[in-house]
């Protein structure tokens, strides 16, 4: 066991009347030559190695954000992580009853005070430089080919993180209809994928934008590479500055990055930005209805240290907001949020496997732990349902196309059984 002061002693044996508390899964707290479980076997068994005694000190003081910092620090480690914070997701709300102390409520009171007025463009640019501009080596790391950061679909089990970020780009491709008389406009062009596998493959005319600079510049010669200059055409706007009508219209993941005050904006620009008979695809990172309210104020370990500014909106809010600001009327919902569990095991895994060139690239160990944190975390999050990915359709008043459904039925194989992919996460890329 670890050599422990009295506060620290103090805070363990709290922690240990809270951790007696779990449910749905073990977890092996292994201290110096100690060994205590805790909680009952089940589907989940994890292991925690305590590698300081300040731990329980920051986990208790800090709560989820502490804990987070604790292992970017340090202070413990496991061998896989992921079944550690998933036996605590489904504890959440046993362990935040006793987490509510004085420190970490005035975190809660302060964290709106952070963001009091929503961002303004300069804001979002800093933001999306903050994470998005770390540079196109490190992505390539732990990204396919493609370069798509965001869910991949996996419609067979057998299928590598490239072909199920294709499958992800012609499922989005498909619910629009996208032809060769398509005009789509993409917000958020992340490193171009999506829009130049629009064009070669459906040969419609793209425009995609981005406020990232390094993605900007890698979109841009992408384009020239596949030599579709007469087909794709890359800007540097932000999405509020655009102007012109397009028949189609796409963002992926990146709703997240507008602040929740600015959604009647975004959508409004949207309806804006399409023709009458016009239809947009959103795929975006949402958390339950439920707790839309709570997590759109509080600054968790990811926006704090991953996505600057970052918003999840939920399902519900994305309707009242477009049925308050726009004619925008949702057509088809998706969840393809067991797919991301898969996704962020590839990223973590390949993170993993090429962190010496990530230390080349002049980033130490705390940036690696920081990052293989963020990855578990949200794989995490994913397997145990507390946040999910959703692909949507929202049509303007004139379209009359068919979304999805007419795939679905056409291919089985379009619409796989998610449930089955919960059992297949925990067997594979193991």
């Amino acid at each position: 066991m670890s050599q422990y002061g009295a506060i620290d002693a103090a805070a363990r044996a709290v922690a240990r009347r809270m951790l007696r508390s779990l449910r749905g899964g073990r977890i092996t707290i292994v201290d110096g030559a100690a060994r205590e479980q805790f909680g009952a076997p089940g589907d989940l068994d994890a292991t925690l190695h305590v590698l300081h005694p300040s731990l329980w000190r920051r986990a208790l003081g800090g709560g989820g954000v502490g804990f987070a910092e604790a292992y970017v620090d340090g202070l413990w480690d496991s061998d896989d992580i992921v079944p550690v914070l998933r036996v605590l997701a489904r504890n959440i709300d046993r362990l935040n009853r006793v987490l509510r102390n004085p420190l970490t409520r005035v975190r809660t009171l302060t964290a709106p005070l952070d963001r009091f007025r929503a961002p303004d463009e300069a804001t979002d640019r800093r933001n999306i430089h903050a994470h998005y501009d770390l540079g196109d080596e490190f992505f390539k790391l732990f990204l396919d080919p493609t370069m798509a950061y965001s869910c991949a679909v996996f419609e067979r089990p057998d299928m590598s993180l490239e072909e199920a970020s294709v499958a992800k780009f012609d499922n989005l491709c498909t619910a629009l209809g996208l032809t060769r008389d398509s005009h789509l406009l993409e917000i958020g062009t992340g490193w171009g994928g999506l829009a130049v596998h629009a064009a070669r493959r459906y040969g419609c005319r793209v425009t995609t934008t981005t406020i990232s600079e390094r993605q900007f510049a890698y979109a841009q010669d992408l384009v020239r590479r596949e030599e579709l200059q007469g087909r794709v055409e890359v800007l540097r706007e932000h999405y509020r500055d655009l102007r012109g009508t397009y028949s189609h219209l796409v963002s992926v993941e990146m709703i997240e990055a507008v602040d929740w005050r600015l959604y009647d904006e975004f959508f409004a620009t949207i309806q804006r930005l399409l023709r009458p008979d016009g239809v947009a695809a959103l795929q975006a990172i949402v958390v339950d209805d439920r707790e839309f309210e709570r997590s759109k104020r509080w600054k968790d370990f990811i926006k704090r240290y991953i996505f600057p500014g970052g918003c999840l909106p939920s399902v519900a809010e994305m309707l009242h907001t477009t049925r308050r600001a726009t004619d925008l009327s949702l057509v088809h919902l998706r969840d393809i949020g067991p797919h991301y569990a898969l996704t962020l095991r590839h990223w973590r895994n390949a993170l993993d496997a090429h962190a010496e060139q990530v230390r080349a690239l002049g980033h130490d160990e705390r940036f690696l732990r920081t990052w293989r944190y963020y990855f578990a975390y949200c794989e995490a999050g994913f397997a145990e349902r507390r946040i999910s990915d959703v692909q949507v359709l929202f049509a303007r008043p004139g379209w009359r196309a068919q979304p999805w459904a007419v795939r679905d039925a056409q291919s089985a194989a379009a619409v796989p059984d998610l449930h089955a992919f919960t059992g297949l996460y925990k067997t594979t890329l193991s």
